[in-house]
């Protein structure tokens, strides 16, 4: 049996997580050649190929998926032993942040975040990025390291999660706006001209189903990607936009928001990150920032 060699545990990990040499080699800063040299000896040890190619792919074999978890959790564990004796120097620390999250949130929380990262933190970049949709492959493949919105079924279940704020769905219209003069019922609602903020083609939501209960429908005359968006468009014309409250507060400010009159339940939107990143000093301290900041937004000067 081959001489059994721990250095290896990393790059298998990498190689099981990427499902390619190529990209492996990139994240270890290695060259294609001295990672296919590495796979070759991992299957030496281990007596099976691990990957095998799938059309222009490799896909991992029944062994090599078996393994993908326990490997990762000892990774994890090796890095655990040896994180905390780092310590964390925040006036010098000089690293790049990737944050993905939904419109709303940058325009809400991003100012305080960036104030506090400013002061404590002066050599760290924040780069915020859109979320197009909820898949948890860029936080496994280190490309975000956290992300902010609704727990979804695309969401692995590996990935760690932290609630940072109840939120619920709000009308937003135009001062001015005829729904601004009355008392808002379940019919005058739907009988708006909505805008639906959907990432799919899907021209129903939740609202909808709470208004088909009642035996009413909402006329969508116009459908948007992005929370922004819909509440531009509520701004400039007599479109009714409903939005998560606590999210978009900075988006909506000299509109008329109203309490939708519908059964809704609240939602919360959470943090996520990849268990590598559990234990990483750094990344703990922008967690807990992030937290503090979600509590209470005007938390940046103190």
């Amino acid at each position: 049996m081959p001489k059994l060699d721990l250095n290896l545990l990393v790059p298998l990990d990498v190689l099981l997580t990427e499902a390619s040499v190529a990209a492996a080699a990139r994240r270890l800063q290695l060259s294609p050649s001295a990672m296919s040299r590495t796979l070759a000896r991992l299957r030496e040890i281990t007596g099976d190929p691990l990957l095998v190619r799938a059309g222009r792919d490799l896909v991992p074999t029944p062994l090599a998926v078996a393994l993908r978890e326990r490997v990762r959790q000892v990774v994890e564990a090796a890095e655990g032993v040896l994180r905390p004796t780092i310590k964390l120097e925040l006036q010098t620390l000089s690293r790049t942040f990737t944050v993905r999250s939904s419109e709303g949130f940058v325009e809400n929380f991003g100012p305080a975040l960036i104030a506090r990262v400013a002061r404590d933190a002066p050599a760290v970049t924040l780069r915020f990025l859109a979320k197009p949709d909820k898949n948890s492959a860029a936080l496994r493949d280190g490309s975000v390291d956290l992300e902010t919105g609704v727990t979804g079924k695309e969401m692995g279940p590996e990935i760690r999660t932290l609630g940072l704020f109840r939120d619920k769905h709000v009308g937003v219209v135009r001062q001015g706006h005829a729904l601004s003069q009355v008392r808002i019922t379940p019919a005058r609602y739907a009988a708006g001209r909505h805008v639906l903020v959907s990432r799919r083609a899907s021209d129903r939501s939740p609202i909808d189903e709470a208004l088909e209960t009642l035996g009413l429908q909402r006329q969508v005359v116009a459908t948007v990607a992005g929370f922004a968006s819909a509440v531009a468009l509520a701004r400039a014309s007599d479109l009714v936009a409903s939005v998560p409250e606590k999210h978009t507060h900075s988006l909506c400010e000299g509109m008329f928001r109203f309490a939708l009159p519908l059964a809704l339940a609240p939602f919360t939107v959470s943090l996520f990150w990849h268990p590598r990143l559990d234990a990483d000093p750094a990344h703990r301290w922008l967690r807990d920032l992030v937290r503090e900041i979600c509590a209470d937004p005007s938390a940046d000067a103190r």
